[in-house]
């Protein structure tokens, strides 16, 4: 039996567009959905009032996933789509869940004025703990913003996707986060663009008042070093067309502008398994709180 998709719920619009980009891609897997809503603890004062009490409360709550989960179901009809409710703090429910799950996905907001959508304690939390991919959906995300226009300029959910992006550090590039990132590209037909940003050594000054301009030749020893790593990836999947791209400049910067035309980044995290922190590396959770399209945090050893 295939491992579920799951998708952290609540009644908020970026809750509702996970969900949504959770049952679009069970489809292009084959995959159940399960609808999680955490219900946190009912306060003692509430659980004795006549006209809120626990139950009520309960029934009130419920409705939520059972709603979502018929209207889902309508939506997408050869997706399996299941619906539960469990009592507890969200995240460590959340990250329960995670562990016979194949991914699991949360809502981002969008920040009003800025140009940066909004991951909550909870997601932030989860993303940095779960084994599991998480994938992060900004309010608003619909099927169209995923695939590139028709013919006439018009958004269209039925043209091909926009290529996935994933970076890739090519000293030491983590093979859980590449499978990832070619596997989403091979399910959606889409291209896949790699990308390794580099920065100047630090003796570059030096080297400069020298009068040696170095970044023509880092260039291009940068480029034939992605073109290695990528070489046995291609081989493995020969029917994805792969873009690499090597740049100078900032990881995070450069992420975020191709995220502009992407369906789906991919970001990996190193797990730490200490008991304190949150732990998530600088490049990813700037990719996480400002890329516009949804992005996909794979946790490597």
């Amino acid at each position: 039996m295939a491992r579920t998709i799951t998708v952290g719920l609540d009644s908020s619009p970026e809750s509702r567009a996970a969900a949504e980009w959770a049952a679009r891609e069970a489809a292009l897997r084959q995959a159940p959905v399960r609808l999680l809503h955490v219900e946190q603890p009912v306060p003692e004062p509430i659980a004795q009032a006549p006209l809120l009490g626990a139950e009520t409360h309960q029934h009130w709550t419920g409705r939520i996933p059972r709603e979502a989960a018929e209207g889902l179901s309508l939506r997408h009809p050869g997706v399996e789509v299941t619906a539960e409710q469990r009592t507890g703090t969200p995240a460590e429910v959340l990250l329960d869940a995670a562990r016979d799950a194949e991914l699991l996905v949360l809502g981002s907001r969008a920040l009003s004025g800025l140009a940066g959508f909004l991951i909550g304690s909870v997601g932030q939390s989860v993303a940095a703990r779960a084994e599991v991919p998480v994938v992060l959906v900004r309010a608003g995300e619909q099927a169209a913003d995923e695939h590139v226009k028709d013919p006439a300029g018009i958004p269209s959910a039925a043209t091909g996707f926009r290529p996935v992006v994933v970076g890739l550090d090519t000293g030491s590039p983590d093979e859980t986060v590449l499978a990832f990132a070619f596997e989403e590209a091979r399910r959606r037909g889409a291209a896949l663009t790699v990308l390794r940003v580099w920065n100047l050594p630090s003796s570059h000054t030096y080297v400069l008042a020298a009068g040696y301009d170095p970044r023509e030749d880092l260039a291009r020893v940068q480029a034939e070093a992605l073109a290695e790593a990528l070489l046995p990836w291609r081989e493995k999947y020969p029917d994805v067309e792969v873009t690499e791209r090597s740049r100078l400049g900032s990881p995070a910067g450069l992420l975020i502008d191709a995220a502009r035309e992407a369906s789906l980044v991919v970001v990996g995290r190193r797990i730490r398994r200490g008991p304190f922190g949150v732990h998530i590396g600088a490049v990813a959770h700037a990719v996480m709180h400002h890329a516009t399209a949804p992005v996909a945090v794979v946790a490597h050893d």
